[in-house]
């Protein structure tokens, strides 16, 4: 896709991942309690404490949980989730996301992409939608997304 590409961070900029790393359980109540179930799946399937987006949604279909308790699970165990499949973080230590805007957008991605905002940005559930009913990639539509100055929120692991 020639829409990817390799972005430094922003100074000052700051995300979920970051803010929380080394300390993800912080972000649930001190009771928060995790299914073994999940919990066994989730060790099994990380390596050296990270866990790949594609790796933490095919627990989501091995499992049934959802992935907020995926995410959350992953959360409590100090397991941090790596590469986004919209291509947004954990691709290296100084990149924020691999994927550059698109060279164009068609009025009915746009008009798609814009129907799905809530408070301004495009909820990661929401961007799935899209991609699968146009037939495009996830990263595909982060470069669309790119090109129209949308942001994303809400990811389904709950990484930001």
């Amino acid at each position: 896709m020639e829409a990817l590409k390799k972005l430094e961070t922003v100074p000052g900029e700051s995300d979920m991942t970051h803010e929380y790393e080394g300390r993800y359980r912080t972000k649930h109540a001190p009771h928060t309690r995790t299914d073994p179930d999940v919990a066994k799946i989730v060790r099994e399937k990380s390596r050296d404490k990270h866990l790949t987006c594609k790796s933490a949604f095919g627990i989501v279909h091995e499992s049934g949980a959802s992935p907020d308790e995926v995410g959350q699970v992953a959360d409590l165990l100090e397991i941090k989730i790596t590469t986004c499949q919209l291509g947004l973080f954990g691709y290296g230590r100084k990149k924020r996301n691999i994927v550059g805007p698109a060279e164009k957008v068609s009025a009915e991605l746009e008009e798609a992409l814009r129907k799905g905002l809530v408070n301004g940005k495009l909820p990661c559930k929401g961007a799935w939608e899209v991609a699968d009913r146009f037939g495009l990639s996830k990263m595909e539509i982060t470069a669309a997304c790119e090109r129209l100055g949308i942001r994303f929120s809400r990811c389904q692991l709950g990484t930001f």
